[in-house]
This record gives structure tokens, C-alpha cells and sequence, in this order.
């Protein structure tokens, strides 16, 4: 690891502690040679599958995707942030352990909608008004319905 402030190659670590549901560990460090003190965060780099589309085409799974429509149904509503990275990560840890390739768009929309369902209901209408494409309001009279259902 090179030192940030003067590019020396010898550091030591002086603390680690495991953060971010023990996927990421934080590690402070100090050079040897300017003892200046620095953090640097180690994660385990994942092969997620690649997504396809209802088109066909196929693209690699970003989290940042997720992470946006998560955003995008929950905005205004009172879920803190710590959910939100929980659910995303729950999802993310399902599409690994599953050990394939691929995985289908329409997989992953439905684990966004099931982990919503859970967080949020409004948000959870939002995002299935969208994703499912309503066409009318008897549509979200459905959704709504099955949301009662299951209380």
C-alpha cells in the first residue's frame, strides 16, 4: 500500500474492524516513513451475474441500478438508509449464492418488489406502477387489494 502523503511503500496496519455486514473491513494504517496516518477499505470483489434484458441483450449487474430504483420509489417516504442498504445488499447476496451466469431482468425487478413490500407499501405501489406498466386504476386497485390481503 503506498502512503497517500508522500508515496512511500511501507505501512503498517494499526487497527481493522469489520463493517458493512462483514463484506467490507476498515483498516487505518500509518506510514513508516512520514508516520502519517490514513484509512483505506477493503471489500471482496464479487462476479455477479449478467442481467438480461426482456429484450435480450445483456448487460452486468450494477448496484447502482438498484440502488436507484430503490431511491427513485422510496423518495419522500420515512424508511432510513440503513434498510435500504440492507435490502440491497440481501438481494445482491441472493443473485451470488445462486452461482449462475445470468439471471433475468424480470428476477431482479421481482426481489426489488418483494423487498419494497416489506420496507414500504407505497413505495411498493410506486415501483410495481411503473415496472408492471399499469393501464389503469383497476390495476392498482389489485395491487392494493393483495397488499390487504396479506396484513
Amino acid at each position: 500500500m503506498f502512503c497517500p502523503f508522500c508515496g512511500a511503500q511501507e505501512t503498517r496496519v494499526i487497527d481493522s474492524r469489520l463493517s458493512n455486514d462483514g463484506i467490507l473491513v476498515r483498516r487505518r494504517r500509518e506510514c513508516l516513513q512520514c508516520k502519517e496516518r490514513f484509512t483505506t477499505h477493503e471489500t471482496i470483489e464479487f462476479n455477479m451475474p449478467r442481467v438480461v434484458k426482456s429484450d435480450g441483450s445483456r448487460e452486468p449487474f450494477k448496484e447502482e441500478k438498484l440502488r436507484a430504483g430503490f431511491l427513485r420509489a422510496l423518495e419522500r417516504r420515512p424508511v432510513a438508509i440503513d434498510k435500504i442498504e440492507a435490502a440491497i445488499n440481501q438481494i445482491r447476496k441472493k443473485l451470488m449464492v445462486r452461482g449462475e451466469r445470468e439471471v433475468a431482468s424480470r428476477e431482479v425487478g421481482e426481489a426489488v418488489m418483494d423487498a419494497l413490500r416489506d420496507l414500504d407499501q407505497v413505495a411498493y405501489v410506486r415501483f410495481a406502477s411503473v415496472y408492471r406498466s399499469f393501464q389503469d386504476v383497476e390495476e392498482f386497485r389489485d395491487v392494493i387489494e393483495g397488499l390487504k390481503a396479506v396484513d
